[in-house]
């Protein structure tokens, strides 16, 4: 019987029963250890290493789990014959080729400043208030732990749609019961519940806007819609050119078109709303960044004023929380939310249950509402910072549009560099832009210099440093 010596690191973040496996896997694995060869028992192998018995059983049963070692009643634990022939010494090769080293593999790398990709832009932490996020999350676990033991409701918490019901009627004017809502981790699985659901109607045919948001768009073509993009102007999408007598939807962002801005006003909201009543058809309404217009009132959703059941309203918290919180939801008029309930036994909520609780306590509490406001004060004084800062350094050189509302704003550049070269230098330097011709499936049709320009992250006392170093980096060998 081999002696088992391993060096244990007290400092290390990984267990002791963990770096104990870790040995004896690798003794087994350069044949240090031959298979059946007998391990000391539980009580021997803890008084010579000075552990737990519980530290050793834990170590022994991962090894037993996966194979490397097996047991006999009565007799103890043995080494498995888990290295036969050639396949085995090449499979020790590449593990011996292969070590694991702490800190590549540590999910908080030591050096915050060199994270993965995400982190390359700035960030304003200014933004949202985690403290209280923390305490409503630490409220749900401390006195609601016994909700947590069982799955979330494939419909969402009932907690959360009620609160969201409460919040969109008073803010938009949308008008439903906690039952027409339904959650899910994002956009994309919301738009993948109402694939389904439309099938069910009959509809196999998507009217989208171009530009437009473009994992819809391959949302409903991945599920094998007819997808017809439709032009979006200065009022929004072009009614006129929808499908006429063919049983369709269409999706749209009439509140803050995405990435141009535009806005449908209200005659042109009830022009479309006639349209799916006359041509049998659903609207599906991303209300996207509606919350955050700093001129004017918002005008309300278009879900407020159906009287058809005929508009699908969606809404997410990810601009107005943070960006990895993931929740979204859709307001399904009463007939598609029974189809969904009829449907929804064979799926399984894929939100965090504990996230969806705080949330809604988050709202309950009126921290939400709180957050809204904050936020467009903020972003409405970085907003006239960005166009300040623009007008002073890069006046005739940069042509800002869409600066009404949303986190966002258009930008058409001046220069003979491509989108994408601007974008990649603006990354540079930690902002966050991209091609607006990647948002149609005709690139040819948009400006090569327009961009998409995210101005939310920049921290407002670093705006104008920002802008002008941004534009000194364009307009460099443009000579």
């Amino acid at each position: 019987m081999k002696a088992i010596i391993p060096e244990f690191n007290e400092n290390s973040a990984r267990p002791l029963y963990l770096q104990l496996y870790d040995y004896i896997k690798q003794e087994i694995l350069s044949k240090e250890m031959s298979p059946n060869e007998k391990l000391p028992s539980l009580r021997s192998l803890a008084e010579k290493l000075k552990l737990s018995i519980t530290t050793v059983n834990l170590a022994y049963s991962q090894l037993n789990v996966e194979g490397y070692i097996y047991s006999k009643p009565q007799s103890g634990y043995y080494v498995s014959n888990i290295l036969q022939g050639t396949q085995g010494d090449e499979f020790n090769r590449k593990y011996e080729a292969y070590p694991m080293r702490e800190k590549e593999y540590s999910l908080f790398p030591v050096d915050v400043e060199k994270r993965d990709e995400s982190s390359v832009f700035q960030y304003d932490l200014s933004c949202f208030d985690f403290n209280k996020w923390k305490k409503c999350m630490n409220k749900v676990l401390t006195e609601y732990p016994q909700l947590l033991m069982f799955e979330s409701d494939p419909q969402g918490e009932l907690a959360l749609r009620y609160e969201i019901s409460k919040y969109i009627y008073r803010s938009r004017g949308v008008i439903c019961n906690p039952e027409q809502i339904v959650i899910g981790a994002g956009t994309q699985q919301i738009t993948s519940h109402l694939c389904l659901i439309l099938s069910k109607l009959g509809i196999n045919h998507v009217a989208v806007e171009e530009p437009g948001y473009l994992p819809v768009k391959n949302m409903f073509r991945d599920r094998g819609y007819v997808v017809t993009p439709v032009d979006v102007g200065k009022e929004g999408i072009h009614i006129d050119r929808l499908p006429a007598n063919i049983k369709s939807a269409v999706y749209v962002s009439p509140s803050n078109q995405f990435p141009t801005g535009a806005m449908m006003p209200i005659g042109k909201r009830y022009q479309l709303l006639d349209w799916a009543t006359h041509n049998n058809s659903i609207i599906i309404e991303d209300d996207y960044d509606s919350e955050l217009r700093y001129f004017g009132k918002p005008v309300p959703a278009l879900q407020g004023l159906d009287k058809s059941q005929r508009v699908v309203y969606l809404g997410s918290f990810s601009s107005t929380l943070f960006s990895s919180i993931k929740i979204s939801y859709m307001v399904l008029p009463e007939k598609m939310a029974d189809i969904f309930k009829d449907i929804s036994h064979g799926y399984t909520q894929t939100c965090s249950k504990t996230e969806q609780l705080t949330l809604a306590l988050f709202m309950e509490q009126g921290l939400y509402q709180t957050n809204i406001k904050k936020l467009r004060n903020l972003y409405s004084q970085k907003l006239q910072k960005v166009l300040g800062s623009i007008n002073k350094y890069g006046k005739g050189f940069i042509k800002p549009a869409n600066t009404s509302s949303g986190i966002n704003m258009i930008i058409n550049v001046d220069s003979q560099k491509s989108a994408e070269q601007l974008c990649n230098e603006a990354k540079a330097l930690g902002v966050s832009a991209t091609p607006v011709c990647i948002y149609a499936d005709d690139p040819t049709g948009q400006q090569s210099a327009a961009l998409v320009f995210y101005y939310n992250q920049i921290p407002l006392n670093q705006i104008e440093n920002t802008i002008q170093s941004l534009i000194e980096k364009w307009t460099a060998f443009e000579d």
